[in-house]
């Protein structure tokens, strides 16, 4: 069984428990997807009721555009699960002779490179879910609207949370090009969404006034 497969409570006991997975990663997977699912309920709730004619088009599009963000960050909760795994697998490697310590060496590069890859595509995605929640707060059903304010709060919380599993991961890649280059694009994302996120909670905030 898949962790988003599990009841909620096992999930939730699994990630309190002494386990290394799932974690940090994982979790800010499951709130990125919520922040979408949110933006899809917006959405759901907003196509083909009476006296939102006009927008029905345009939301039905953010729909489609939040359900496939909502699957890609439900699949990174395994994928961040692979990633750590496959990162304390290549610790335990043998490094007896110096052959041995050059494939381990490789290995865990190429696993801390995965392991800072696969939150980096959730910050990406969850700055996406962010941005999308704009148009989503702009034109939702307002009997519903603050449900978009909690989803781009989820989104950004989502988006911080992925980028600390970047930033404890980065500084060991000996590949610094790269490192710096995904921090850089990092923190590009994490200026822009600060800014959105607040623009939209009052956005929210002022069509619920």
């Amino acid at each position: 069984m898949s962790t988003l497969q599990q009841p909620l409570q096992q999930f939730l006991d699994e990630l309190a428990s002494s386990a290394p997975t799932p974690g940090g990663g994982g979790a800010a997977a499951v709130i990125g997807a919520t922040g979408a699912a949110l933006l899809s309920m917006v959405a759901n709730l907003t196509i083909g009721k009476k006296g939102l004619e006009e927008v029905d088009a345009e939301m039905r599009g953010i729909l489609v555009q939040s359900e496939q963000l909502r699957a890609r960050l439900s699949a990174m909760v395994a994928d961040d699960v692979a990633a750590f795994d496959s990162l304390m697998a290549s610790y335990k490697l043998p490094k007896d002779t110096d052959d041995q310590k050059a494939a381990r060496s490789a290995q865990i590069q190429a696993a801390l490179r995965a392991a800072t890859e696969a939150p980096m595509a959730c910050a990406r995605a969850a700055a996406a879910v962010v941005q999308l929640s704009r148009r989503t707060a702009e034109i939702g059903n307002k009997n519903v609207i603050s449900d978009a304010g909690v989803g781009v709060l989820a989104a950004q919380a989502a988006l911080r949370s992925a980028a600390l599993n970047v930033y404890i991961n980065a500084p060991s890649l000996k590949d610094q090009d790269f490192a710096r280059g995904i921090v850089q694009e990092l923190e590009a994302l994490l200026a822009e969404s600060a800014v959105a996120s607040e623009d939209i909670y009052s956005l929210v905030k002022a069509r619920l006034a």
